[in-house]
């Protein structure tokens, strides 16, 4: 039987250039990221009220020097970009990005133990993640690889998420051959909300797409084209602000 979704009413309409803003984390994620090119992420990051930038490890302590007094939080990315190393390596990775600023985390799951049915481990791992960034007050952001999961492996993960008392799901790593689908983003929001936010990643790449995804429920989105999107963002804000022109008698 064909799995049946329920209909997701969708928030009042993005009226403020902060409503969209706020949405959008800022990743700083390539593996061949240079430091001139994260230099420039990281001003970018500082000059638009986002919600986040995500960097990978090596890069944190100058992201959080760099953001210092900024409205934008720092997320580190552990166990990217595959979620494969052991619980404890992973979770020295959170206690440590954690020590050095972050204040949120983008975690990856373990997709192979999900994929084993080893749920117990999925969740054990899960659960002391959730806990180290709940001592220090930051966020964990648990990140899937939709494209790789059935509707069944969606929910599970989804389920887990919420059980863990994470803080968001997160679609895609970003590397994976294809992002997510609609389809995703209907199941794990219906899966996850409100206990947990979702996050999609690996699809937003306009403003278009970054206001599809809210109208779905999505609560951020991860993409490099920050820049693009929010002075699109402006100008439309500015046609609506436009008065029409007065009717010819």
């Amino acid at each position: 039987m064909s799995l049946v979704i329920p209909p997701h009413t969708p928030p009042p309409e993005a009226v403020t250039y902060e409503d969209v803003a706020r949405m959008i984390d800022h990743h700083l994620l390539r593996p061949d990221l240079t430091d001139t090119q994260l230099h420039d992420g990281l001003q970018l990051a500082r000059a638009f009220p986002i919600a986040a930038v995500v960097v990978r490890p090596c890069d944190l302590d100058f992201a959080v020097r760099h953001l210092e007094n900024s409205l934008t939080q720092v997320a580190a990315a552990v166990g990217f970009p595959h979620g494969t190393g052991t619980t404890a390596t992973k979770l020295y990775e959170i206690r440590d990005a954690l020590r050095r600023g972050a204040r949120e985390i983008d975690f990856v799951l373990n997709l192979g133990k999900l994929f084993s049915r080893e749920f117990s481990y999925v969740e054990s791992e899960l659960l002391q993640a959730a806990q180290a960034c709940r001592e220090e007050g930051a966020r964990l952001k648990v990140v899937l690889e939709s494209s790789l999961l059935d509707d069944e492996m969606k929910i599970v993960a989804a389920k887990l998420v919420k059980r863990t008392s994470a803080d968001f799901v997160v679609t895609c790593t970003g590397f994976a051959s294809r992002g997510f689908t609609p389809r995703d983003l209907e199941i794990l929001v219906w899966k996850t909300t409100p206990l947990a936010a979702v996050k999609a990643v690996h699809g937003i790449h306009n403003l278009d797409q970054l206001l599809e995804a809210r109208d779905r429920g999505v609560a951020r989105v991860g993409t490099t084209q920050t820049e693009a999107i929010l002075h699109a963002w402006e100008r439309r804000l500015a046609e609506r602000q436009t008065p029409s022109d007065p009717v010819l008698s």
